[in-house]
């Protein structure tokens, strides 16, 4: 078993509509191994926040730097899922010194002058999760129950309108030289691989990795709930690695 006095913290960072709670099963395996792995919620996704509407990319990279801060202030290894990859890349670019290696859950870097929903209305404050029909035309619901489902929708927290619409400003190639696993589930890695360098703007960012290892997942964007025990196994076996 790692301890707690060697191995660098695990910061487990959901996508959009979730929260810490997305990942409790994959902690309760991760954890054996890996005592010092946490969840995070971050700013605009508490139901319990009055202000969660209007907060920003800017206020979610701070708190994943206070999260840093609050568990020893040394290199952590961020595991983010889907859409927190715009925070963390913000992470990343400011303050790369204090990231030890990302996992990338089904998901990637992303480049500067990026916007999640370019189109999305001024007027609309947010953006709750959508249908389960036009979501799967979205991404992947492979693995997924009837009783996962009805629980996303349940406790799933509408997207800040400010998150999706702001532009991502990245100025540090500093980034690029953060170890980094890509934990490849709804596209096989070697399409990944081959979308990054054709130049795929989703993926350009992946080509310019000076440290990329990969690892596949074969189930939906969901691996937390479709497969908790072996996306568990894959984060702490990328989190193991040296190199």
């Amino acid at each position: 078993m790692a301890t707690t006095t060697s191995s660098p913290t695990i910061i487990l960072i959901a996508g959009h509509w979730l929260g810490a709670w997305a990942w409790d099963e994959v902690l309760e395996h991760l954890k054996s191994d890996h005592p010092r792995a946490i969840a995070m919620t971050l700013p605009g996704l508490d139901a319990h926040d009055p202000e969660r509407a209007t907060r920003t990319l800017d206020a979610q990279a701070e708190a994943i730097l206070g999260v840093i801060t609050q568990h020893g202030g040394q290199p952590a290894i961020l595991v983010a899922h889907s859409g927190a990859n715009a925070p963390v890349s913000l992470v990343m670019d400011r303050y790369p010194e204090l990231v030890h290696r990302v996992v990338w859950v089904d998901s990637g870097p992303v480049a500067t002058g990026s916007v999640f929903a370019p189109d999305l209305p001024e007027e609309l404050e947010e953006l709750p999760l959508p249908p389960f029909d036009v979501l799967a035309q979205q991404a992947s619901l492979e693995g997924l129950s009837a009783e996962v489902l009805e629980q996303f929708r349940a406790r799933a927290v509408p997207e800040p309108g400010p998150v999706l619409r702001q532009p991502i400003e990245l100025t540090n190639d500093a980034r690029r030289k953060v170890r980094t696993s890509l934990v490849c589930c709804s596209i096989p890695s070697a399409q990944v691989l081959e979308l990054a360098q054709t130049g795929h703007p989703m993926f350009t960012e992946v080509a310019q990795l000076e440290h990329l290892d990969v690892v596949d997942l074969p189930t939906g964007h969901w691996p937390m709930w479709s497969s908790p025990r072996d996306l568990a196994k894959a984060i702490q076996s990328e989190a193991s690695r040296n190199n």
